[in-house]
């Protein structure tokens, strides 16, 4: 199968329109949904990004605004306020039946073990772990480069996260 300048311009009409990929292999016809998207590559067509959170382009756009750009904090200094705050509560061990939404999930132990748990702190917000967990779960981006870095962590805050 190979691309006329019609099938082109049809393609990029209807991938500007936000048509799928297999709605428009169907429409142009004889090409598959993969021919598709790989034309669309080379031609450089914008990527259509949709997830199930921006289901409409009303809430997308609405979630886009609200992030402004003094607002944000880049993602390593996020994570040097969790390494700062050093009030860690108390683990609250859960077995699996009891979590929800709001307790830490992460395990404790070898789930064949009988003394297998999960932490049950309170959770972060759009996080499955609490702040102690999060910061083994998520590695800041250029972790190799916080290595010297490392050095500013007073010695009682180590002392309190390999305690907690």
């Amino acid at each position: 199968m190979s691309w006329t300048e019609e099938k082109i311009a049809k393609l990029k009409e209807l991938w500007g329109k936000g048509n799928t990929a297999s709605q428009i292999a169907e429409i142009i016809g004889g090409i598959s949904r993969n021919a598709v998207i790989g034309k669309a590559h080379r031609l450089n067509l914008s990527a259509k990004i949709k997830t199930r959170s921006a289901a409409t382009t009303k809430n997308f756009e609405n979630s886009i605004v609200s992030k402004t750009p003094s607002s944000r904090r880049g993602r390593r200094s996020k994570f040097k306020s969790l390494i700062i705050d050093k009030d860690f509560e108390p683990e609250n061990p859960k077995q699996l039946e009891e979590l929800d939404e709001n307790s830490c999930k992460w395990p404790i132990g070898h789930p064949d073990e009988k003394s297998f748990y999960f932490c049950g702190r309170s959770s972060l917000k759009d996080f499955s772990y609490c702040k102690l967990h999060l910061l083994y779960a998520y590695q800041p981006k250029g972790k190799k480069d916080d290595t010297a870095e490392k050095e500013d962590v007073p010695e009682f805050i180590e002392k309190k996260i390999k305690s907690a």
